[in-house]
């Protein structure tokens, strides 16, 4: 019989933390009203200190705000649970202690019987060896979790939750930015947007910035063109561009158009540059994941850096929208995703079945419960997609697909 449920967001935001708490809590106050919930603090940060609040009568009553921010209400961080060292550095376990027992034995005290984790692969990837530890040492928890992540990049999900409004919120973001192109004569701008190993996020963006290019209305005879309007390159890690040859594309660009817009995965070109540093004698940051900190190396000044000269910008602008689109409230796109993944994920979890919530590729795309050993993150954006290949081959960029990927 379940008597209490806890819930914890984990990882960076994404537009769809906020809504998912909401949808959770309104599932399990419509079919098991008399179940418990408590949220733990900023995720496995909290589980780790015992700190959580408990959901009461006003929090129900009042979930459906939530669908209406973004964010988190209960917060995030990035703890690994089988990064010990790490762990006691932050001083959130003694030395010597077992993260995963301390994390287990703070649900056992707190009478947990259903965890939701909602966050990407390593959020789900670290429940999966908290789950195992449970089962290992026969403590019954069912443990379901939810997939966010921006970058849509978790195997064998479809499409996860707030992946679509990130990607709106980018093209948002470059209609404002893409503005600045005439601030300046030969002008060029490097619209960096989220994406370690998967580019994704940065052609979903690019599809709909340009398809709100077609809505607009053009005056050339003042200087106000499409041309000068669109993006001229979209490099992702999947792809291995001849920077030698694009500049020579781009310089083309510059001398017709005045400016040249670059859409860039922050994860593009980062071996180069980590090669570069560490040539250099330079230490590359990583964090507790084993990741590298993209802010330490800022893939897009880097790239910046490779086309300035070789176009003969005068201008060189480098903005960011990874912030901008991660915190947005969730768009009606993702609502409904939202919708159907937490109620299927109350119902399964009442019925005992652990794993991730999606729609599993590997399985005709079939809403499931998938088995923890079966996620995995960095899943590639499949680059030779016809809709990609076709945002390329219209704004004149030779396709050139990475063949270690």
């Amino acid at each position: 019989m379940v008597r209490r449920v806890a819930l914890l967001t984990a990882g960076g935001f994404a537009p769809c933390l906020s809504s998912a708490v909401g949808g959770l809590i309104e599932r399990y106050t419509a079919v098991a009203p008399e179940i418990e919930i408590i949220a733990y603090q900023h995720g496995y940060h909290g589980l780790l200190t015992g700190n959580s609040v408990v959901i009461d009568d006003e929090a129900r009553a009042n979930a459906a705000v939530l669908h209406r921010y973004g964010g988190s209400p209960i917060g995030n961080s990035r703890v690994k649970l089988t990064n010990a060292a790490d762990l006691v550095r932050r001083g959130l376990v003694r030395e010597g202690e077992d993260p995963l027992k301390v994390a287990a034995e703070r649900l056992r005290a707190d009478g947990v019987d259903i965890l939701h984790t909602i966050g990407g692969d390593d959020t789900n990837t670290t429940a999966a060896d908290l789950a195992g530890y449970l089962e290992r040492n026969h403590y019954q928890l069912t443990v379901v979790g939810l997939p966010k992540t921006i970058d849509n990049d978790i195997v064998p999900i479809r499409q996860s939750l707030g992946a679509d409004t990130a990607a709106e919120q980018a093209s948002l973001f470059a209609q404002n930015v893409i503005g600045e192109h005439r601030s300046s004569p030969r002008m060029l701008i490097v619209h960096e947007v989220m994406g370690r190993n998967c580019g994704w996020l940065t052609a979903a963006a690019a599809q709909k910035y340009r398809s709100w290019l077609d809505t607009r209305e053009w005056v050339p005879s003042i200087g106000l063109t499409r041309e000068r309007w669109d993006i001229h390159a979209v490099y992702v890690p999947e792809m291995a561009p001849n920077l030698d040859t694009e500049a020579v594309r781009l310089r083309r660009v510059m001398d017709e158009q005045g400016n040249v817009n670059i859409f860039l995965s922050e994860g593009a070109g980062v071996p180069e540059i980590i090669a570069e540093m560490e040539q250099a004698g330079e230490e590359v940051q990583r964090d507790p994941f084993g990741h590298v900190k993209l802010d330490t190396i800022n893939p897009g000044a880097w790239f910046a850096r490779q086309f300035a000269d070789r176009i003969g910008a005068e201008k060189v602008m480098v903005q960011k929208s990874g912030y901008f689109s991660r915190s947005a409230r969730a768009n009606e796109t993702d609502l409904e995703l939202i919708r159907t993944m937490t109620e299927f994920a109350v119902d399964r979890a009442l019925a005992g079945e652990p794993g991730v919530v999606g729609h599993d590729e590997e399985n005709g795309d079939q809403l499931a419960v998938i088995a923890f050993p079966r996620i995995k993150g960095h899943k590639a954006f499949d680059v030779f997609q016809p809709w990609f290949r076709e945002l390329l081959n219209a704004i004149g960029q030779p396709f050139s697909a990475d063949p270690s990927v």
